[in-house]
């Protein structure tokens, strides 16, 4: 049985979510438009591959359908006429009877063709969730990406430095490394990798991904994205925001001197800066939490409608 919304309900809430992600989307577009990048604020948008279209489209998930002039929606994936489906009308809908007539909802075999991915978030985020989180990793992953780089061979080299070359490497290499996430290790220089105290690799995430990571959490928005349309699109943005506000502590603590743009650093090199980026680190992985139970309920739910289509 799925629950249609009315247009008016839905329509609201779709106006919501595009209200809310245009705060992050408009300024990253404008930016693009005039071919300025941002070290910080544009991470999401080019590193993960959802563009700012879809992030702006809402979508009310698997188990809910949109009636009325639902043409924006037709024809995208996963989408089919809830014409003849068993429905029940929301507490703020005006439909009822056979309200399924006329509406769009994500099929139960769209979500079918989906058991792969939905299999493998499901066992990622429940293995992370059930790891302690550690705090101890002080963001030396950016240092790493630039170990033994000149200032012009950086990722970031528009922005210098705040050590100089010889400086950065002298922090990487009086530390000891221990970056268990995958997608930071592997933009390791060739020389920053084998200083890691870890080796993770693509094929075993589930083995190594911890909760206190600052890239762990960033990627519960690229779970929560590659759920669309399975998922509803709040929890989307949700994850969008907290991935947002991670990236700004994972570039104030990385190698770079970004006070011009407004972000003083993290001097994770000093005492006091590796417990600024602990204390702060400890928020993130508490906040972050909260998400991941909800992905992972998610996918717990989604494998339930897989095995009834089964």
């Amino acid at each position: 049985m799925i629950e249609v919304l009315d247009e008016t309900t839905w329509r609201a809430r779709a106006n919501a979510h595009a209200e809310r992600v245009d705060a992050y989307i408009e300024p990253h577009l404008a930016r693009r438009g005039s071919s300025v990048k941002h070290p910080v604020h544009d991470f999401l948008f080019t590193y993960y591959s959802q563009r700012p279209a879809q992030l702006r489209r809402w979508h009310p998930g698997y188990g809910v359908g949109l009636a009325g002039d639902v043409s924006a929606y037709a024809g995208l994936k996963g989408y089919v006429s809830a014409g003849g489906l068993e429905t029940r009308a929301s507490t703020h809908s005006s439909i009822t009877g056979d309200a399924g007539e006329g509406a769009v909802t994500v099929s139960a075999e769209y979500v079918a063709t989906q058991r792969p991915l939905v299999e493998s978030l499901h066992r990622l985020l429940t293995a992370t969730a059930g790891r302690a989180p550690t705090f101890g990793c002080f963001g030396l992953h950016e240092w790493a990406m630039v170990y033994k780089l000149s200032e012009d061979e950086t990722r970031h080299a528009d922005w210098p430095l705040r050590l100089g070359a010889t400086g950065t490497d002298d922090v990487v290499e009086s530390h000891r490394i221990t970056c268990s996430h995958f997608d930071a290790f592997r933009f390791f220089t060739p020389p920053a990798r084998p200083l890691n105290q870890l080796q993770p690799g693509r094929d075993d995430r589930q083995a190594y991904e911890q909760p206190g990571c600052l890239h762990g959490g960033m990627d519960l928005y690229k779970h929560a994205f590659r759920l669309t349309p399975m998922t509803c699109s709040d929890l989307v943005a949700d994850c969008f925001e907290l991935a947002r506000d991670i990236r700004i502590l994972d570039m104030q603590a990385a190698p770079y001197d970004l006070v011009d743009l407004g972000f003083e650093p993290v001097r994770i090199e000093t005492p006091e800066g590796k417990q600024e980026y602990a204390a702060r680190q400890r928020r993130f992985a508490e906040r972050g939490a909260p998400l991941r139970q909800r992905l992972i309920d998610e996918c717990a739910r989604l494998l339930t409608v897989i095995a009834r289509s089964a």
